[in-house]
């Protein structure tokens, strides 16, 4: 039986797609990088809820992709870039794809509502199924997940951290209420960097 390169990748997905993996260094932490010929698969800070840990597949920093995906972080970062254009290739059911698909379209500098990404994809009272799938969003910042908010314009979860979220709003240029920005602040003290 075929082993897959993380329990997110089914192997009947991953077999024979050349996978390697390569770490991009950010202002919030480290990012783990999976890339495949197709783009960037994965990409998952250090702890991060629902990462797959170490992954059994050769290191290639210069792989494409994760060259690409390590360029456009770096200009996003210093406020030079504001769209990623690098090829995506993430792996998961056709819901959790069709959300992952809608995520892109936000624009950075804008939000938006669980609830309207499920009414967005078709399934309007699906707004809990929307944030599973958003939790399990395998391309951390360039599938903009951190854009969504709860409808009522606060801070809700995300895998790598509120504090993370908070400050990716920040480069973004977003403001949020003062209850949304000190509920990440102790978010942060309560669990440091995850």
């Amino acid at each position: 039986m075929m082993q897959s390169a993380s329990p997110t990748l089914p192997p009947r997905r991953t077999a024979g797609i050349g996978l390697v993996q390569g770490v991009i260094e950010t202002p919030l932490g480290a990012l783990t990088a999976l890339a495949s010929v197709a783009g960037l698969v994965g990409l998952w800070f250090d702890r991060q809820q629902h990462a797959p840990g170490a992954l059994a597949v050769p290191v290639d920093d210069d792989q494409r992709w994760i060259a690409q995906a390590r360029d456009e972080l770096g200009r996003y970062f210093d406020g030079r870039l504001r769209e990623f254009a690098v090829a995506l290739a993430p792996q998961g059911t056709p819901f959790q794809e069709a959300v992952w698909r809608r995520l892109c379209a936000i624009r950075c500098g804008d939000t938006t509502s669980y609830g309207r990404i499920a009414s967005d994809v078709g399934s309007p009272q699906a707004s809990r199924a929307v944030g599973a799938a958003i939790g399990r969003n395998p391309i951390s910042i360039i599938v903009p997940c951190h854009r969504v908010i709860g409808g009522n314009g606060t801070l809700t979860g995300y895998a790598g951290g509120l504090h993370r979220k908070q400050a990716l709003l920040d480069v973004e240029g977003v403001r949020l209420a003062a209850g949304a920005r000190h509920q990440a602040q102790a978010d942060l003290l309560a669990g440091g960097l995850t």
